[in-house]
């Protein structure tokens, strides 16, 4: 990060800090108010412009973080979306799906998706349907074809609410 010759930290706060200077500040809170007046009063054509770019520049940090920063070779594009941190599994009832793992290979997004549990009358059926649903949309915007979904589980369970449903569904007495 530039600053002027001369400028030196002093304190470890000082040293920390993102946001050195006044002016940065001033850009900073302006990009903000932009930020957030675009999707308000602008079309959607540039709303949907700006989220490209954004998920683009996430993508590229994210890949030059990997060869870079860390100096490993990737050989293809992958995203890992984490559901929920590191803590939520000791919630009372936490999240069931826990990771989205992406991959573009041979020019088609693939996903891999793990579930701690699945809720088999209600969540199986709805869930696989919103993530293709995503990863569809996803490739569309990547410009890449769609690929297969692969979703594994730990466990699988029927909510008492739905027994006599899923019997009668099922011609079970």
């Amino acid at each position: 990060m530039w600053r002027p010759c001369g400028s030196f930290d002093e304190t470890y706060k000082q040293d920390m800090a993102i946001i050195r200077t006044p002016v940065r500040w001033v850009v900073v809170m302006l990009f903000l108010v932009v930020l957030f007046l675009v999707p308000v009063f602008d079309s959607y054509y540039l709303v949907t412009l700006l989220n490209s770019i954004a998920i683009t520049a996430i993508l590229v940090l994210g890949l030059q973080l990997v060869s870079g920063y860390c100096g490993q070779i990737s050989f293809g594009q992958a995203a890992f979306m984490a559901v929920g941190d590191s803590q939520s599994i000791y919630l009372s009832d936490p999240p069931c799906l826990r990771a989205i793992d992406t991959r573009i290979r041979d020019g088609r997004l693939h996903f891999i998706v793990y579930f701690r549990s699945w809720d088999l009358w209600a969540g199986f059926p709805s869930n696989l349907a919103a993530i293709q649903l995503l990863k569809e949309y996803m490739a569309s915007e990547i410009g890449v074809d769609d690929g297969e979904l692969i979703a594994s589980s730990k466990g699988l369970h029927l909510y008492e609410y739905a027994w006599e449903l899923a019997k009668t569904t099922a011609r079970i007495a």
